[in-house]
Order: structure tokens, then C-alpha cells, then sequence
């Protein structure tokens, strides 16, 4: 079965330094976290951070997988109505086919700009994408054939030998040694 979206869980931490007009905002800033205009989900409002607000508000959503921007809007509520106080535009490519699998959990800092483009503050988030649930045979599969002997084998990456031999498999012990085992 083919799909056509995936699932991002993406939590709003907190943000850096934000001000409005070159004003510290006060209080009562949110985010609003969009994948198309007509896909997007708030955080609660932080009534007390000012300009160094926490949300630590998880969001579950679906993206299409033709999408190459997840939008942060961040937001204040004031007796005025509501300003805008920054956004920023996260790359997909930031958080899937890169360097990490994308299921693992990532945790990234973006530059906030106000509406005339100049910086204004900094976002936190974490992201991943939610692997779509398989039935019990297909992860079988996926975890090696049905085997359960498999065995993960890691390598150190600095180039050092101080690795032992148990059972003819090259084992990591950590610490340096003179000789292989």
C-alpha cells in the first residue's frame, strides 16, 4: 500500500530573545506550526516567559510527502489583538535523508524573522517522523528474516584498534589496548 503522507511529531520547546518593534514581548506568545494552508495546529499560550517563553507542547501531524517546508509562526496575543513576532521555515530535507534516520528524534534551533525579514529571536524544537505501523509479520521481516540471531556489530570510526575478539566478532571495548585479544 502506497502512502502519500507521513506522520512528523514535532514539539515547540521554547524561543530565544523575541521583541516586537524592538520591544521585549511581555507575555502571552504562541506558535502555530503549518505543512500546507490548510494543515497547521497551535501550541498553548505561555502567559508568563516574556521573551524567553516554554511551550513544550507536542504536535502530531500529518505532512504530504511533497512538502518541503514545515512553518513556525510565532505569535503574541495582546490587547491590541494579535502581532506577529516571527517565523521561520523549517526544510524537510533538515529532518529526512540526511545524515540521521528521520524516525530518530532530532532536536534543532532555527533564527526567527520578524515581518520586515530582520532577525528576531530564536526557536527550539525537536522533530521526528513516526514510523507508519506494520503487522507483526512485516516487522519480523524487517528485523532480519525471521531470525532471531541477528546480531548489530559496531565499528569505531576514529580509526583506533583497541577492539577485542569474542567468538571470532570483533566487539568495542572501549577502552585502549596494546594488543587484539
Amino acid at each position: 500500500m502506497e502512502t502519500k503522507s507521513r506522520t512528523l511529531e514535532i514539539t515547540v520547546l521554547s524561543a530565544e530573545d523575541l521583541r516586537i518593534d524592538n520591544k521585549p514581548v511581555k507575555k502571552n506568545a504562541y506558535v502555530v506550526v503549518s505543512v500546507d494552508p490548510f494543515n497547521n495546529k497551535a501550541t498553548k499560550v505561555d502567559g508568563e516567559g516574556g521573551s524567553y517563553p516554554s511551550w513544550n507542547d507536542k504536535l502530531v501531524m500529518e505532512i504530504p510527502l511533497q512538502t518541503r517546508f514545515v512553518t513556525l509562526l510565532v505569535k503574541c496575543k495582546g490587547s491590541r489583538g494579535e502581532k506577529t513576532v516571527g517565523l521561520a521555515r523549517i526544510p524537510v530535507m533538515d529532518f529526512v535523508g540526511g545524515y540521521s534516520p528521520a524516525t530518530c528524534l532530532q532536536f534543532l534551533s532555527y533564527r526567527l524573522r520578524d515581518p520586515k525579514g530582520l532577525k528576531n529571536g530564536i526557536i527550539n524544537v525537536s522533530l521526528r517522523v513516526k514510523e507508519p505501523l506494520q503487522d507483526c509479520s512485516s516487522q519480523a521481516a524487517a528485523a532480519g528474516g525471521g531470525n532471531a540471531a541477528t546480531i548489530g556489530l559496531g565499528i569505531p570510526i576514529d580509526g583506533r584498534r583497541d577492539y577485542g575478539m569474542v567468538t571470532g566478532i570483533p566487539i568495542w571495548t572501549g577502552y585502549p589496548s596494546n594488543s587484539l585479544f
